[in-house]
């Protein structure tokens, strides 16, 4: 929000200077985003026109004759709204312009001129001018245009956080610093304004829409056509609100001092009674901006008789919008419920000044006073007749906050030091808090304007906020430290992010809102937690897989021509429980594309299996997993015969596998992707290494060939052979495996080497032997191989 310092200090004027107050504002969580000094405009003064001629020798251009107030300059003029007796802002001789440009004796078309008559965008007053700048009647000749329009002030522009809709306004603002300081507010309300109008209007208002109050009166004999006083309009542009037309501006500016936002009918547009409801689906309204939209069942609206004329704490609507000619007007001053306003203006793409406040909150108090000082101010400038006040209200609806007990010791617990109990009471009174003593402290009623106070922390917070953060004490916590184990491992996962990095992978980190329609192509048969409130269509539920933002990942590297990819994440998954969603910690990866970076070195081919099983395998052997099984099996999203169950000590800790070709063409993936999943916690390791001397005995090696049948895995023909043989076996590696015309069909020959070796002596001949022989029978009585010859 944006606020002029000179507006805030007719509120609140503590003794402290502009840089003070900025370092305040902050500190009180009102975090200042920029501090802006108005344009100095030396030499820029009052000045009247006081003679226009046509110029000789242009027909664009006007010799004006202007009283500077000690002598009448010759200026040379092109604007079209230039005329005798006009008041405007002159730049004399000297003078220097916010652009840099400086003004020079000059001639234009054979003509002299000493100086120049400026528009409002040229002194940097206004964004665009139709002409140079008209001022009142009242202004003194010859004085500084910066003092007549008391441009010697400080423009601030704060960062609001979501939960302080009390500070869109300068009364909050002002709030905020005045107990700060220590300050009471010095702008008081004006009283009620005197009725003398008999016109009303009717209004009605439907239960279970968003209004809980609705404030209006009718105001007849105004004259819109007036000028809006130049004091408005320059508060209105120090807060960057453009003026429009009188009531108009006294809306907005209404809005800018206390937080209400307020809308005012052309009564003359208006037919029949004034009723607040709920739209009927794809109901047409034309805003007041011009564009027409279709509204749907939940929104509520202000109508009439014909149907919808505005959107309740949005936008009006253009047919009863005020005009120079309106005469009669409806001022309306509602309470409109954040939790029905939320999300509109996001839905019609209307975002306003009033839909931004009534999102955050408005405080229900306050409807009638601004309508008394919008009534004020319209009497005051446009004229007319005031009539009685239509009040339609919703008490049982009402956003107020029930009291609630504040312990003295937890104030003490929570900020560190012990504040005296008047101190606590002047200073939460100052805020507008009501205490009640009570023996461990006070019962607490909070405003109505502060919807973010609703339990005892948001109090202390406040105390902290208010007393000064910078005024806390250092204190320390009491340390009482214990031993214990110590684990001589780094984390887990770590070690698991190095090695996938090593290895050519890059971390990815993907929502954990994922599209329903992908979730429920890739796992059909589980359940989705959906979002009450999605960011967006595609990101519509809480992912119960890492894989989904993978898959998406792909994808748009491949629409982006990036076709090898090696990437994994870490992070929650969720599972729906109808307690409380089970949260799972899982660690996922994904490759895709080239085995090989191109060179003419390495051989053209595509990832595979057996690429990502290697490098999970290597992971594995990181972690100290040694006891893991690859087993095969059948994935809902995995390609049937290219998956596998990862298992550890006979225990599912996930699964690998090629994505299934139906998959892959409902995701339009233009090629295929190899993905893992297992669970963070199987990567935990208690191992420790251990010293193991190494033998100084010579080692043993015999090959054997066998068939069997081919559907045989050699995970279970190496658990077979290593499960009774005798310690002195280190070791049995498949080195070749061979299926061809030679042997039978539905076999295949395994060759395999058996290291034998001891640590204390060496191994006999006759040992060997018998050790491969009882092997080959092992395998014989298990598998029914035979021995290939």
């Amino acid at each position: 929000m944006k606020f002029s310092e000179k507006w805030l200090r007719e509120w609140v004027n503590p003794d402290i200077d502009s840089d003070v107050l900025v370092q305040q504002l902050t500190m009180l969580g009102l975090e200042v985003d920029s501090v802006e000094q108005p344009p100095a405009l030396p030499g820029v003064i009052v000045g009247q026109v006081v003679a226009v001629d046509a110029h000789p020798d242009a027909n664009k251009l006007r010799v004006c004759q202007v009283d500077d107030g000690e002598s009448h300059v010759q200026v040379v003029c092109g604007a079209s709204n230039v005329s005798v007796g006009m008041k405007t802002a002159f730049a004399t001789v000297g003078a220097k312009l916010p652009s840099g440009m400086k003004i020079k004796k000059a001639r234009l078309r054979g003509v002299e001129s000493l100086g120049m008559l400026c528009a409002a965008d040229e002194l940097a007053l206004a964004e665009q001018s139709d002409g140079i700048m008209a001022l009142p009647a009242d202004a003194h000749v010859g004085m500084a245009l910066v003092e007549y329009l008391s441009l010697d002030d400080t423009l601030i522009d704060i960062d609001i956080t979501p939960n302080r809709g009390d500070c869109f306004c300068l009364r909050g603002i002002a709030r905020d610093i005045g107990a700060r300081n220590e300050v009471a507010l010095l702008k008081m309300l004006p009283t009620p304004v005197s009725i003398s109008s008999r016109a009303s209007h009717a209004v009605s208002v439907a239960a279970d829409t968003a209004c809980v109050n609705y404030v209006g009166r009718v105001i007849e004999g105004i004259d819109n056509a007036v000028e809006t006083p130049l004091w408005m309009v320059e508060r209105l542009r120090r807060s960057g609100v453009r003026a429009i037309s009188p009531v108009v501006d006294i809306t907005n500016y209404v809005m800018l001092e206390l937080g209400q936002p307020m809308h005012a009918f052309d009564l003359a547009k208006v037919s029949g009674c004034i009723a607040v409801r709920q739209a009927t689906q794809d109901e047409a309204l034309t805003l007041l901006d011009g564009r027409e939209i279709k509204l749907d069942s939940d929104t509520t609206v202000i109508a009439d008789d014909r149907g919808a004329i505005g959107i309740a704490g949005i936008m009006g609507g253009d047919s009863t919008g005020c005009d120079a000619e309106s005469q009669t007007i409806f001022l309306e001053s509602a309470l409109f419920l954040p939790e029905h306003i939320a999300g509109k203006s996001r839905r019609y793409a209307t975002h306003t000044e009033s839909g931004h406040r009534f999102e955050r909150g408005v405080d229900p108090g306050l409807q009638r006073d601004a309508l008394e000082y919008a009534s004020n101010l319209v009497l005051d400038i446009c004229g007319g007749q005031a009539g009685e006040v239509t009040c339609v209200d919703d008490p049982a609806r009402q956003p107020l906050a029930e009291p609630f007990l504040l312990r003295r010791a937890r104030i003490e617990r929570v900020l560190g030091i012990s504040l005296d109990d008047d101190a606590v009471v002047a200073l939460l009174q100052r805020l507008g808090v009501s205490l009640q003593a009570v023996a461990d402290g006070w019962v607490a009623q909070v405003p109505s304007y502060r919807y973010d106070l609703r339990i005892e922390a948001d109090l202390i917070e406040e105390i902290a906020r208010v007393y000064g953060y910078d005024n806390l004490p250092l204190t320390f916590a009491h340390l009482s430290p214990e031993f214990c184990a110590v684990n001589d491992l780094p984390s887990d996962l770590s070690v698991a992010r190095s090695c996938l990095i090593e290895r050519g992978y890059q971390e990815v980190v993907t929502y954990s809102f994922v599209d329903a329609t992908v979730q429920q192509q890739l796992f059909p048969d589980a359940e989705s937690l959906p979002l009450a409130n999605p960011i967006s269509s595609d990101l519509s539920v809480v992912r119960t897989s890492l894989l989904p933002g993978l898959l998406m990942t792909l994808k748009k590297n491949l629409n982006r021509q990036l076709t090898d990819l090696r990437i994994f994440e870490s992070g929650l998954a969720f599972t729906p429980d109808p307690t409380f969603p089970v949260q799972r910690a899982q660690l996922a990866g994904l490759i895709s594309g080239s085995a090989y970076a191109e060179s003419w070195t390495n051989p053209d081919r595509q990832v595979d299996f057996f690429d990502l099983k290697g490098d999970l395998e290597v992971l594995f052997a990181r972690a100290h997993l040694n006891e893991l099984q690859f087993v095969a099996d059948q994935h809902c999203a995995l390609h049937p015969g290219q998956s596998a169950r990862i298992e550890h000590q006979g225990e599912s800790i996930g699964w690998i596998g090629a994505l299934h070709p139906n998959l892959q063409k409902s995701l339009d993936l233009s090629q295929t992707a190899i993905v893992f999943e297992i669970n963070q916690s199987a990567l935990e390791s208690e191992h420790i290494p251990q010293f193991e001397e190494i033998s100084r005995f010579p080692a043993v090696r015999r090959d054997i060939a066998i068939l069997v049948d081919d559907d045989i895995s050699m995970d279970a023909i190496q658990d077979s052979v290593m499960q009774d043989a005798p310690e002195y076996l280190k070791k049995v590696v498949v080195f070749d495996v061979y299926r061809g015309d030679k042997i039978a069909k539905g076999l295949k020959s395994v060759a395999l080497g058996l290291i034998l070796q001891d640590n204390s002596r060496t191994l006999e001949e006759s040992e060997v032997e018998n050790t491969v022989a009882g092997i080959i029978n092992v395998l014989e009585d298990i598998f029914n191989a035979t021995l290939r010859m």
